[in-house]
């Protein structure tokens, strides 16, 4: 298989796999704090790749220049993005988490025109603002919640940092995927210490033992975090950028799907709308990009 064809197939199962994670987060958030979620997502997907790594016997090639590169995604797309992430979900519900995240390959494109100086025409344009609408009609249905503009609002964030991530990660092409995955991840773990160990009370306070519990951080660190992250970061090197946020749609499309089946979320028209804007800014995006 060509190089295009398996980047396509590795982006589809990354956005496939978080698509299912946005439910994972909804049933485990009770029980951990979005915060503490992130660093124990992160510390059982270390452990995984680490593990892989050895297995592979791949070589280390690390260069102190490239923190310069490293640190940034390390903080936007693995700290920020997840932390935002969880915590909008949390403060919402996995359908809006999936469909709100999903204006992340319109800023993309936004961060691939700032960074690798790809031509930002009228289309990506009409695309961005698209996608704003589609966010604004998820707000507007959705009123009713208590905390739901806080959660939209760290859900934004949350696709913002990520886009601009998922853009900066083009500047590695001498690392490999799982290399740039576990050093990047293991960046947001040494960042987010010292906020976990300053609520120490909270890890407490979770039944590590519980079923649930354990299937739902085995999900979020060792599928979600240390295979889908590598998959996604290498469908990146072998896809363009703007190509690449095609994949992102699958994500929204699982959530959904998902959250209406086990979690018993509704599927309003208004959601609808707004999940259609957005998915049609991408679209629009991708197919007439020139």
């Amino acid at each position: 298989m060509n190089n295009k064809l398996v980047g396509s197939i590795l982006l589809s199962v990354a956005a496939c796999i978080w698509g299912g994670t946005f439910v994972a987060v909804k049933v485990i958030v009770s029980q951990v704090h979005p915060l503490q979620l992130v660093w124990l997502r992160y510390a059982v997907a270390i452990v995984f790749l680490v593990g892989f790594s050895i297995i592979k016997k791949e070589k280390r090639n690390f260069h102190v220049k490239d923190l310069k590169w490293f640190i940034p995604i390390g903080l936007t797309g693995y700290a920020v993005s997840l932390v935002a992430q969880e915590t909008g979900t949390w403060f919402s519900s996995a359908q809006t988490g999936a469909v709100v995240t999903s204006s992340t390959p319109t800023f993309m494109v936004i961060f691939a025109w700032l960074l690798l100086k790809e031509k930002l025409t009228k289309v990506k344009i009409m695309s961005l603002i698209m996608a704003t609408l589609g966010v604004i009609m998820i707000v507007g249905i959705h009123l009713s919640g208590k905390h739901i503009l806080t959660g939209v609002f760290f859900l934004i964030v949350s696709a913002l940092t990520w886009s601009l991530m998922s853009v900066m990660i083009q500047k590695f092409p001498n690392y490999s995927a799982l290399q740039i995955t576990i050093i990047s991840a293991t960046i947001a773990l040494l960042c987010l210490t010292p906020f976990v160990i300053n609520d120490v009370a909270d890890f407490t306070s979770i039944n590590f033992f519980n079923p649930k519990v354990m299937l739902c951080l085995f999900y979020v660190g060792a599928i979600s975090t240390a295979a889908a992250f590598v998959m996604w970061n290498k469908g990146l090197t072998m896809v363009s950028t703007s190509v690449s946020g095609l994949f992102y749609l699958l994500q929204p499309i699982v959530g959904t799907l998902l959250g209406w089946l086990l979690l018993g979320e509704g599927i309003t028209i208004g959601f609808v709308v707004g999940s259609v804007l957005i998915l049609g800014s991408v679209f629009v995006s991708i197919r007439f990009a020139e």
